[in-house]
């Protein structure tokens, strides 16, 4: 089974820069994706994933930081290192401060940027370790088969799954108790930079609850919670 390769967003306004880190980057593995303005990012970041981005600070039509910033308020943890020509210790705080993962200066040194991204997109990957899950799981009275992609629901019936319904399903039930992020989701049900709606998921939460809830308006095994993710607890 081929490994994916990491996915790496690089955005830089300056073109000669831009197409060096992208053919550096494509040259230790990576597949890279490129952007030159503020607003692009922010689109971008909403209809794929990506396991870091590169982003300079001095850009047309917004900021990095502000970039940045926004990408945070939007629940969105991916690892961001900021490139700079901006030097100073007050500007590296208000970088962190603003959720940056590192802070690197212009003119930097290749190696250094190759290991500070490699060290970032490593630590993002050490998500909370899943728990092992048996092919078939039992709860309050349901059973899940995730091999026959099948479940028996509360009344007893037999309830056929989607292949998707059944991936998300062990998802949360390996993260029981924990919530899962919609990027989390998103990246390993449906694969690479392929966004489905949100209104996705929340269908398949939907069917969830209509198969395990007693009251399917007061779940109390599957959740949603509002602009982070989801959770599962038994």
């Amino acid at each position: 089974m081929a490994v994916k390769k990491a996915s790496i967003l690089v955005v830089e306004d300056e073109e000669s820069l831009r197409e060096a880190l992208k053919l550096n980057l494509e040259l230790e593995g990576y597949e890279v994706t490129t952007a030159d303005n503020g607003p692009l990012v922010l689109k971008m970041v909403k209809n794929e994933y990506f396991d870091l981005i590169v982003l300079d600070i001095m850009l047309p039509g917004m900021d990095g930081v502000t970039v940045c910033e926004t990408i945070r308020m939007q629940h969105n943890d991916v690892p961001i290192l900021f490139l700079s020509a901006r030097n100073s210790s007050a500007d590296k705080v208000e970088g962190l401060k603003k959720g940056g993962d590192d802070y690197l200066t212009k003119p930097f040194n290749l190696e250094e940027l190759l290991l500070r991204v490699d060290k970032l997109i490593v630590k993002n990957k050490k998500i909370k370790e899943p728990q092992s899950v048996a092919d078939i799981y039992e709860f309050d009275g349901c059973k899940i088969d995730f091999a026959a992609h099948e479940c028996i629901d509360k009344n007893g019936a037999i309830q056929e799954l989607s292949k998707k319904e059944a991936a998300l399903l062990k998802l949360l039930v390996e993260h029981e108790g924990n919530v899962v992020s919609r990027e989390q989701i998103l990246q390993i049900v449906w694969g690479y930079n392929v966004y489905p709606t949100t209104r996705t998921i929340d269908n398949f939460i939907l069917n969830f609850r209509k198969y395990f809830e007693e009251d399917s308006r007061n779940p109390k095994h599957f959740h949603s919670v509002r602009g982070i993710g989801y959770k599962f607890t038994a």
